[in-house]
């Protein structure tokens, strides 16, 4: 009997993951695939492959990518499940569907520069601009239009 995953050419759903957390940090701190690449000793071509799960990052390479980046090595897989024990993941992947947004790495930028008051008032003029998303359609995961 042949075995399902040796003939599976697919991507694995965790390489996915972590290649759109690496896409998700490039573009929040603007650096282009290439620049990323140069700092690597990769082709952008070879940063392309990792960021759509086509090819895997090895250990050493995560880590430099961590460190070009200038994040914890966790952050790269911030979306996925804790494997010992399967608890839900610590972000439920709206930041990586956030850095890709036009305009999104502008205000991740200029958020945390915010004293406490105005950022709380930022939040509750997004609130209010669209009323029929709630604090639970947020945490699921559910942000529908």
């Amino acid at each position: 009997m042949e075995n399902p995953q040796a003939t599976d050419r697919s991507p694995n759903p965790i390489d996915i993951s972590v290649g759109e957390r690496i896409r998700a940090r490039r573009k929040i701190i603007g650096m282009s695939q290439e620049a990323l690449g140069d700092e690597l000793g990769l082709t952008f071509q070879q940063v392309q492959k990792y960021e759509r799960g086509a090819n895997r990052v090895s250990a050493s390479k995560l880590y430099a990518m961590a460190k070009v980046m200038q994040t914890p090595i966790s952050y790269f897989f911030g979306d996925l499940p804790d494997p010992c024990t399967d608890a839900a993941p610590v972000s439920d992947g709206a930041f990586t569907k956030f850095a890709g947004i036009p305009g999104a790495r502008e205000l991740a930028q200029r958020f945390p520069l915010l004293d406490e008051r105005r950022r709380h008032s930022l939040v509750q003029v997004a609130r209010a601009l669209d009323p029929a998303l709630t604090a639970a359609d947020v945490a699921a995961g559910q942000i529908t239009h």
